[in-house]
């Protein structure tokens, strides 16, 4: 897990009133320490964001630093010859050429294209942009650090060898899915048909 934020010490909900955003953020913080099973003295209170989206029927969680951006389905998408089915095509993307791939598809999944939900979530720390077009987007999640683990489930895309764990809170399992996993993979690497 790479993206954590160190969150402020414990105040006085007293000392909020004045200040109704920050007393919103202190009872979500101590919310999430009374989740975690942890008291608020002692718990760790460092938290990691991720973006939620849904594959198919399953929620997965991608690393807040590994997108640049999420997008609505481009509304042309020039395909190019000569390249694998999850290959969507081309997309203008502010003056710049942006490759978009149904992850879906890749996985032998089906396909996400045509959903009214479809996003595409533009990864970051590539050389060029890359766009994966996923089901839907359901904004920001935050967990605490101790809600992650390291052992990744079992999924029904079968994308366990893209993944970087999950986040867990009560009966709800995030796996984290790695979009810099997915992209360096040479099955990915080899779009042409």
């Amino acid at each position: 897990m790479t993206d954590t934020t160190e969150v402020a010490a414990p105040v006085s909900l007293q000392t909020l009133r004045q200040q109704p955003f920050e007393l919103l953020r202190e009872l979500e913080r101590r919310s999430r320490v009374a989740l975690s099973g942890g008291a608020a003295a002692d718990a760790d209170t460092r938290e990691w964001v991720g973006i939620g989206l849904r594959l198919g029927d399953e929620r997965f969680l991608v690393a807040r630093d590994e997108v640049r951006e999420v997008m609505m389905m481009p509304a042309a998408l020039t395909r190019v010859p000569g390249t694998r089915d999850w290959v969507a095509g081309l997309a203008n993307l502010r003056g710049q050429l942006l490759p978009v791939f149904d992850l879906r598809s890749f996985l032998g999944a089906g396909s996400s294209r045509g959903s009214r939900n479809a996003r595409v979530l533009v990864a970051s720390g590539t050389e060029s942009p890359v766009g994966v077009v996923v089901d839907e987007v359901f904004g920001f999640r935050r967990f605490l650090q101790a809600e992650f683990t390291s052992e990744a489930p079992a999924t029904e895309m079968r994308c366990e060898r893209f993944l970087d764990g999950a986040c867990m809170r009560g009966d709800e399992v995030w796996p984290v899915l790695s979009l810099r996993s997915l992209i360096a993979a040479d099955d990915f690497q080899q779009a042409a048909a």
